[in-house]
């Protein structure tokens, strides 16, 4: 932190979580001496923000209880959860639309810069499905990337077990918790997508590009995860239209492939568990053949039997799920 002001402004951040911070541990954070904390804490008093000084041997500095900041104090990685956050979640149809607009009141207390790299990064990403487990990017990093992205701007990353390599970044995509990054590559010469929580730095490199026309990111990032060797290859055949077998998968699950058989289209799946296999299959709605292997063959044939014996049995009003409320 260069800037007496932005260590002032980190003060504030830190008594606004709250508690009772001591001396010593406000200067380690700020990366400065005591002395110069006790006039942080003069500056801000003179702010009229109210802090208060508690003496004695486990003493420090707090905020007064029931004080509210006026908004909005945000570090650069709250900003980008809350702007991606709300972005994703009308997008997704699970938040009003006052989304949008609460999103417009957020960008306007920011500060000009910061929205700058973060409409980078609203302008570039795709988003696919929910993740169960994220794995977040360095925020600098990502914002970076986002912006190079959008500009259009070689930039230089260091990526874990790699090296360092520039790429031309064509897009982002956020995909089941992870970020990702495709464009073309100079160590290899070719298109290649990188995951950003594997990246330590990413600097913006002078140049621009161009992206051709062929490549979409999201497309190669969900084929190619697709197409990743796991402990089963699945093969199988659907009476139904490409599309339409595409919107009832998951994203990033299958390649669908047209047949020269009219009506007809293979679907690959590359899977650690045959288990939730069937059911998937039958959710299809479609006439459907196994190619292979003989193992989901059999698990389909038991599903089909358990359906039909639950089919059969006679209602005896036992377990039987009480009627949901008005």
């Amino acid at each position: 932190m260069p800037r007496p002001t932005v260590r002032v402004l980190a003060l504030l951040e830190a008594l606004q979580h709250g508690g009772l911070h001591t001396v010593g541990s406000l200067a380690r954070r700020l990366e400065v001496d005591e002395r110069t904390v006790r006039r942080y804490v003069a500056h801000l008093q003179d702010l009229e923000v109210p802090v208060e000084s508690v003496r004695g041997r486990h003493g420090g500095y707090r905020l007064a209880p029931g004080f509210r900041m006026p908004p909005l104090m945000l570090t650069d990685a709250e900003a980008l959860a809350t702007l991606v956050g709300l972005v994703a979640g009308q997008r997704a149809g699970v938040v009003p639309d006052a989304a949008g607009s609460a999103a417009a009141k957020v960008r306007r207390v920011l500060p000009r810069a910061l929205v700058d790299r973060l409409d980078a990064l609203l302008a570039t990403v795709e988003l696919t499905v929910p993740a169960r487990d994220g794995v977040v990017p360095e925020t600098g990093v990502l914002l970076t990337v986002a912006q190079a992205a959008r500009d259009r701007r070689p930039v230089e990353i260091s990526y874990a077990g790699r090296g360092v390599r520039t790429l031309h970044p064509y897009g982002l995509v956020a995909h089941d918790g992870r970020w990702y990054v495709t464009g073309a590559d100079s160590a290899s010469g070719e298109v290649r997508t990188f995951r950003l929580d594997r990246v330590g730095r990413a600097t913006v490199r002078p140049g621009t590009f161009e992206v051709p026309a062929d490549v979409d990111p999201t497309d190669r990032l969900l084929s190619g995860l697709a197409r990743a060797p796991r402990r089963h290859e699945v093969s199988v055949r659907v009476q139904a239209s490409a599309p339409a077998v595409g919107k009832a998968l998951p994203p990033g699950l299958a390649v669908v492939e047209e047949l020269a058989d009219a009506g007809w289209v293979r679907v690959r799946l590359q899977v650690e568990s045959l288990d939730w296999v069937p059911g998937v299959l039958a959710g299809l709605d479609a006439p459907f053949e196994v190619e292979a292997p003989d193992e989901l063959r059999a698990r389909v044939l038991a599903l089909a039997e358990r359906l039909r014996r639950a089919a059969a049995a006679p209602a005896t009003g036992r377990g039987r799920p009480s009627a949901p409320r008005p």
